[in-house]
């Protein structure tokens, strides 16, 4: 039985979750590799892969091989220049497991706490894609896919679709509403990104405030 340090178990007959930080975004609005934007004393790629070992011991980086290899095993895009839905199609190219945990790197507020408690849920359901809302919209990319879901996003990428969102209304899909996280504890902060200089600047700040709700102590 898998254990995540803050009491979050998963059910006995769940076996095999792996998890994929997506490090492969151009950085364009930043103007520099966010992958290694210093956080608290690392970086925002550690800070991630410290959040995914929670789940898995093994996360893998999809990415640039030249680029991430030093941090960890990495599988690079088979549909090059496509945006994050390339990432999560080579993640499930990759794959060894059902479940699979697909995190981007530029979340640092996210915890592993909710992590855990997302492939629960995940996990107890048959759904190919377990996808929260928060901050008005979907978050595609803190979210659960299987195996099986590889099939539709590459016929998606074929066709030239490259909105992850799409994807939700071709497989069956859970929605976890944002009244769900709230009422488990958890922050909808948690899933701000950081796209530009100033939006780096603020969750600089907000990580300097200390762990969001829903962290380590949520189960105490």
């Amino acid at each position: 039985m898998a254990l995540c340090r803050d009491s979050v178990r998963y059910d006995d007959g769940v076996e095999g979750v792996s998890a994929f930080i997506l490090a492969g975004g151009r950085s364009s609005r930043m103007g520099t590799d966010k992958a290694l934007l210093p956080l608290g004393g690392e970086n925002l790629l550690l800070n991630a892969l410290g959040k995914a070992r929670e789940v898995t011991p093994t996360p893998t980086i999809v990415g640039s091989r030249a680029r991430y290899s030093s941090y960890g095993d990495v599988v690079e895009d088979r549909f090059p220049d496509c945006g994050p839905l390339g990432g999560i199609h080579a993640a499930l190219c990759a794959t060894q497991t059902d479940l699979n945990l697909v995190l981007s790197v530029d979340m640092p507020l996210m915890t592993a706490g909710f992590l855990c408690w997302l492939v629960q849920l995940a996990a107890s359901g048959e759904e190919l894609t377990v996808v929260p809302e928060a901050q008005r919209r979907l978050q595609p990319l803190c979210a659960v896919y299987r195996r099986r879901a590889q099939c539709v996003i590459e016929q998606a990428l074929k066709s030239g679709d490259l909105k992850v969102d799409h994807i939700f209304s071709l497989v069956p899909t859970r929605y976890v509403k944002e009244a769900e996280l709230l009422a488990a504890g958890f922050s909808p902060d948690i899933f701000c990104n950081v796209n530009t200089p100033a939006e780096y600047e603020v969750v600089n700040q907000m990580q300097r405030q200390g762990p969001m709700q829903g962290s380590e102590d949520r189960n105490k």
